[in-house]
């Protein structure tokens, strides 16, 4: 049995990427998400209310041989990441770029001055 990564548990069936959050001067939102290795036809974008969801699966396509694994750290599962914003989301103008691994998303919010 091979030691596990640090902070990583193997028996979670949804792993959690981090994501950076910035506020533009427009009143709009820019979202980053760590999503390497994931194909952007796997990603989920849904906004509800003053949440964003991003979910969606990494799939491991290197491996389709039997193979004798030696180390294991990457997590190939379903994923899921939720942000609160301090204002309603739901409706906005959502833009995405993904790009070197990076989800971008740009969320335009109707009466964003107004938002926190």
């Amino acid at each position: 049995m091979l030691p596990k990564a640090s902070g990583v548990r193997y028996t979670e069936r949804v792993w959690y990427p981090p994501a950076d959050v910035y506020r533009t001067r427009d009143g709009g939102w820019v979202v980053k998400v760590e999503l390497a290795g994931v194909r952007p036809d796997e990603i989920e974008i849904a906004a509800e209310g003053d949440v964003l969801r991003v979910a969606g699966s990494r799939r491991d396509s290197t491996c389709t041989e039997s193979v004798l694994c030696h180390q294991l750290e990457i997590v190939y599962s379903r994923f899921e990441k939720s942000i609160r914003f301090p204002c309603a989301v739901e409706g906005a103008e959502v833009e995405t770029v993904y790009e070197d691994g990076l989800l971008i998303i740009r969320l335009r919010v109707r009466g964003g001055e107004a938002c926190g």
